[in-house]
């Protein structure tokens, strides 16, 4: 009969087993200047992830308004309120953002030719239309998905 070695598991942090709680812990820290005591690889990493998700935030509100204006200037004959409403809320969500985080302000134009074809299939699947009725490259410029004004008419 052999025994068994029974190896510890690692004594997880609390980032690894209540992120939660780490979080407000954390804050609690960092407000009470105890610095030493803060989980500053793990902080860094979240600020990184929390940028990264602002610019993936941006980059799928540019892509479903253009989706919109896709169906709104190839499927004149089907618009919608909601198409409306979505173009519309998309757009204030992107001002919001980039209201929030100016530095993010120099990207929407990539982010642009980014989320054009990922649009561009979208609006095949949603409208029925062939990929061949929709351009190859983006027909709006990021001013105009940009501007409120603008309806691809």
């Amino acid at each position: 009969m052999s025994t068994a070695v029974s190896t510890p598991l690692p004594d997880l942090s609390l980032y690894d087993k209540d992120f939660h709680a780490w979080l407000f812990q954390t804050a609690d820290l960092l407000r009470q200047g105890r610095l030493a005591e803060v989980d500053a690889a793990h902080v860094a990493e979240e600020l990184e992830d929390m940028g990264k998700r602002e610019r993936r935030a941006l980059e799928s509100h540019i892509r479903n308004v253009t989706l919109h204006l896709l169906k709104w200037r190839y499927q004149s004959d089907k618009r919608t309120l909601s198409w409306r409403k979505s173009i519309r809320n998309g757009r204030l969500e992107i001002q919001a953002l980039l209201k929030d985080s100016p530095s993010l302000t120099s990207q929407p134009a990539q982010m642009l030719v980014n989320a054009y074809p990922a649009a561009r299939a979208d609006a095949v699947d949603e409208t029925g239309l062939s990929e061949e009725a929709f351009p190859a490259q983006c027909p709006f410029t990021v001013e105009q998905v940009l501007d409120a004004e603008y309806w691809g008419e």
